[in-house]
């Protein structure tokens, strides 16, 4: 049952899953590199926190181009992350404290030192080696020039020239990515069979779901048009892309649809989909192909009610019509973390608290980024000389690149690398000033960024109008941002600078806050860059007693 309460619902349609970046999160052997006995030691952490389920990022065998996006083996685990018996030992933990387990797939392409592409550089063109790929010969005398002007979203050109068997100059293969990354053609038969057979591999493992990588990419025009300016290089996908989007991807989850309803407890697919809208969203989750997706609508809206709401509205009006729950984000392993992304430093935690009161009393499920509920901010100084990211490399810098929201997880003590290993060493540098923010400290400390997290997902629980169901907005005026859900709660959110006051008629009588992202007084007014949860009635029965983050008032009546 959903905390919604409507019977036998699968779990994920109100469950919040931690995005745990494997090598960030906690190192076990002290080589600086977090791994999965390190997960593993830190589950207790994660159900107190409050979860449900935990998403890993990949870590399958990997020469690390791409942070373990450009995989060799799909049924294996890096030596420096750990072995298949540390993912089967971490599922059994998992699930004796009543947390599932998600995995990262990647479809869209392998790594570049697979067997399969090993063996397709080996073959001529036109074989059945080549044929699991996109190779196409070049244009121009020679061939010389690449078969179109696709773009790889980590800079520069998406092809790639290879020398033949003989020694002369090839075909080009597609990398949408890096060129450490060729994709996979999905017209061919033996790559479905391919991860259909990977599929059942982990289910079989005990493993909950997946997470896909990059599910919109799969399917390419295959007249190869050139792009032309026509559509965007990166982003989300304008209809009619000749490579993101394309109605032929559906096809593929169909399949794989098929075999997650075959295995028992609700397995699950999640969804990386970068599209326009959020219509083209809802096709991936019609009731036959895959079960959720992020939903990017409100991670990318600006700070703001007028953005915020349109972004909520329009997510939920569409996946309404599909019968598919929404699911909310507002960081993960490929985004500047959204404390930065709200104006940094006071301003920005302060926003942060907020937002993730919003995020989490939304209708449907939620993803929590590892460090999110510790208020990490991205880090922006690395030194160029520890930069890992292709996209930084790639381009020499112009592009930033993601490691900045990739740097561990910081634990405990005074100084680096705070607990996250038996060593002084870490991967990626944390700043020192992190030493305010570590579990450790926050632990105890009742405003902190930790305890408030762990408050809203306590009462999440314990609250029947949270989870799955339905939202009605209200009116609430410049600058709030307002919702009720049934039986008895009302989420009040300003987004503006100033204090403002809750609106005459938006609350009940006997309505009480029952949490705050910041201390609010007595007198009906919200602070700027504050969330506050109401309850009155039916909606109180979940928790008498919840405890507070911050000073709050014993009703609030209008």
């Amino acid at each position: 049952m959903t905390r919604s309460g409507a019977a036998n619902a699968p779990w994920w349609r109100d469950a919040v899953i931690y995005q745990i970046y494997v090598r960030s999160f906690a190192d076990s052997d002290g080589d600086g590199v977090g791994d999965v006995p390190g997960v593993r030691s830190r589950l207790p952490y994660v159900r107190e926190l409050g979860v449900d389920a935990i998403w890993l990022n990949p870590f399958y065998p990997s020469p690390q181009v791409d942070a373990g996006y450009d995989v060799t083996d799909y049924r294996g685990v890096d030596p420096i992350l750990g072995s298949v018996d540390d993912v089967d030992e971490l599922v059994r933990d998992a699930h004796a404290l009543g947390l599932r387990v998600l995995i990262d797939l990647v479809p869209n392409h392998t790594s570049s030192e697979h067997a399969w592409f090993r063996a397709a550089l080996a073959a001529p063109p036109d074989s059945p080696e080549r044929a699991r790929y996109i190779f196409r010969s070049g244009r121009g005398p020679g061939g010389d020039t690449p078969p179109n002007d696709w773009v790889s979203n980590f800079g520069g050109r998406a092809w790639t020239r290879v020398t033949e068997p003989d020694g002369t100059p090839g075909q080009w293969y597609l990398h949408l990515f890096a060129p450490e990354q060729p994709d996979l053609n999905w017209t061919n038969d033996e790559v479905w069979a391919e991860f259909e057979s990977i599929l059942r591999f982990w289910f079989d493992r005990g493993i909950d779901g997946f997470r896909i990588d990059v599910a919109h990419g799969l399917a390419k025009d295959p007249e190869m048009p050139d792009l032309a300016g026509d559509y965007a290089v990166s982003g989300p996908a304008i209809e009619g892309h000749p490579h993101w989007d394309r109605d032929e991807v559906h096809d593929v989850y169909r399949g794989w649809r098929r075999i997650s309803d075959s295995y028992p407890g609700d397995r699950l697919f999640v969804a990386e989909v970068w599209v326009q809208d959020p219509e083209r969203l809802a096709l991936y989750l019609r009731p036959d192909e895959l079960h959720t997706a992020f939903n990017f609508g409100l991670l990318l809206a600006p700070w703001g009610a007028d953005a915020m709401r349109t972004a909520i509205d329009r997510s939920i009006a569409a996946l309404a019509r599909v019968g598919a729950p929404p699911t909310w984000v507002l960081s993960n392993h490929d985004v500047v973390r959204h404390v930065t992304r709200y104006g940094g430093g006071e301003l920005g935690t302060r926003r942060a608290r907020a937002a993730a009161l919003l995020l989490l009393a939304l209708p449907g499920g939620a993803y929590v980024y590892q460090g999110e509920e510790l208020g990490l901010p991205e880090v922006t100084e690395l030194p160029d000389a520890v930069r890992r990211d292709p996209a930084f490399l790639r381009t020499r810098g112009a592009e930033p690149g993601r490691d900045g929201c990739r740097v561990p997880m910081p634990w405990s003590g005074l100084r680096p690398p705070f607990g996250f290993g038996p060593s002084d060493e870490s991967w990626l540098p944390q700043p020192q000033e992190w030493a305010g923010l570590t579990v450790e400290r926050q632990a105890s400390d009742a405003a902190s960024m930790l305890t408030l997290y762990r408050d809203a997902l306590l009462l999440r629980r314990k609250l029947p109008a949270l989870g799955d169901g339905q939202l009605a907005g209200l009116e609430a005026g410049h600058d709030l941002l307002a919702f009720r859900r049934d039986p008895g709660f009302v989420c009040l959110v300003n987004l503006g600078d100033a204090p403002a006051q809750v609106p005459q008629g938006l609350l009940p009588e006997g309505a009480v806050a029952v949490l705050a992202s910041a201390p609010i007084d007595r007198g009906g007014q919200v602070p700027g860059a504050t969330a506050v949860w109401y309850v009155w009635g039916e909606g109180d029965r979940g928790d008498s007693n919840p405890r507070p983050s911050g000073p709050q008032p014993d009703a609030l009546t209008n």
